[in-house]
């Protein structure tokens, strides 16, 4: 297929119908339809979506639960153990995959370039002078980097759990399970669409593109190779994209066919690449109308903070909506939104139960409180709970 600049999708009617065409191309259970099998073929059928000449996205159900980092509510996130548990939840998507780079190109599923936070690299003497300090995005950032290790002295490292304070069962998986590579991803996601008799769906993030960039470590052209190398680069693979800087989902957009996403922080940030480019825009510039035309010029959803959908108020109450879903959807652009989480910290105020770092709040209300809004989806790092929600707001609707 021809790679070429803008959208690879079919010219669309002006008007409310536009908004509709674009949406699908994320999958028209994305915003519709309810789960489905493959079909009567079975594994057969699973099988041939898992190498992208399949259904795409269609039939994932609406809002659809998506596994942030895998069920990194229980297992350190970025692991085959929690992408496999996220799977054994009943997950619609799995976000398997924050994209950084080896020092000899690889890339690899890690939270973050710096990887002291993840990892027991800390305990290995060997790389011990490898710990530095380096400018990431603008920010000081101490600690061991990705990128100053080959894929093999990466192997010998063992995850661990991030944010041991709030997942202190987590840590008990700490040490089990190794680093693994994006092209593992792929194989694991065609192996459990076999098993599993239904399309596996996984949702990668490019991590700091500008900065790989930089480094001599590009990651939009390793990654669309990989892709393309797997059959996985086409509008109805099981691969969704995505990325904080609108410029690398542009450059996504001329290397591959598959669904794109823009990622949203805080209305008053300015994206990375935007401050090197010389970009004055922020995200509160690209949320209003004219800056949603410009994202669904190529892209097809964006993947916005949960605040950006129902702000909190200075107690960290959530307030009344605003107007994004809306405006997103008349855009044509899909809304998967970020990140769900139980514990008490990550929980709007109101929705609180009790002091305690690793206390469970009322995750349900918010779920629904956020389902309310007519989103596509959400990121979650419990997806078992984000199911039950799902489930409690529809019964009750």
């Amino acid at each position: 297929m021809a790679r070429t600049p803008g959208p690879a999708v079919p010219e669309e009617p002006a008007g409310p119908a536009r908004g509709t065409g674009r949406r699908a191309v994320l999958g028209a259970a994305l915003l519709g339809a309810s789960t489905a099998a493959l079909g009567t073929g079975g594994t057969a059928a699973a099988a041939e979506g898992g190498k992208g000449r399949g259904r795409g996205a269609h039939g994932l159900p609406k809002p659809a639960v998506i596994a942030h980092r895998g069920a990194s509510g229980y297992r350190p996130e970025h692991t085959f153990g929690a992408y496999d548990l996220a799977l054994d939840m009943g997950a619609d998507v799995v976000e398997a995959g924050d994209l950084v780079i080896t020092k000899d190109g690889h890339l690899v599923c890690r939270h973050e370039p710096e990887i002291g936070g993840t990892t027991d690299v800390a305990d290995h003497p060997e790389f011990a002078s490898r710990r530095t300090t380096k400018s990431l995005d603008g920010v000081a950032t101490t600690g061991w980097f990705a990128e100053d290790f080959t894929l093999a002295e990466l192997k010998t490292l063992r995850a661990k759990e991030r944010i041991p304070a709030n997942r202190p069962h987590s840590t008990l998986y700490d040490g089990v399970w190794e680093i693994p590579t994006f092209e593992e991803v792929l194989r694991w996601q065609d192996a459990q669409t076999r098993r599993r008799g239904k399309q596996v769906f996984v949702y990668p993030e490019l991590k700091h593109p500008t900065y790989f960039r930089e480094q001599g470590l590009p990651l939009e052209e390793r990654l669309a190779r990989l892709l393309r190398r797997h059959g996985k680069d086409r509008r109805n693979s099981p691969v969704l994209l995505q990325s904080f800087e609108p410029t690398s989902i542009e450059r996504m957009r001329k290397l591959v066919d598959n669904p794109l996403a823009v990622l949203l922080s805080s209305a008053g940030s300015r994206p990375w690449d935007f401050q090197r480019q010389g970009d004055p825009r922020k995200v509160s510039d690209l949320i209003t109308p004219q800056g949603l035309a410009w994202i669904a010029s190529f892209a097809d959803g964006i993947g916005p903070t949960l605040d950006l959908i129902v702000p909190r108020d200075a107690s960290g109450n959530l307030t009344s909506p605003t107007t994004l879903v809306a405006d997103a959807h008349r855009a044509g652009l899909v809304l998967h939104p970020y990140t769900m989480r139980n514990e008490n910290p990550f929980l709007p105020a109101n929705f609180r139960r009790g002091t305690e770092p690793d206390a469970y709040g009322d995750a349900f209300g918010a779920f629904a409180a956020y389902f309310d809004t007519g989103i596509d989806g959400v990121f979650t790092d419990q997806p078992d709970t984000g199911l039950l929600a799902r489930e409690l707001w529809r019964a009750a609707r």
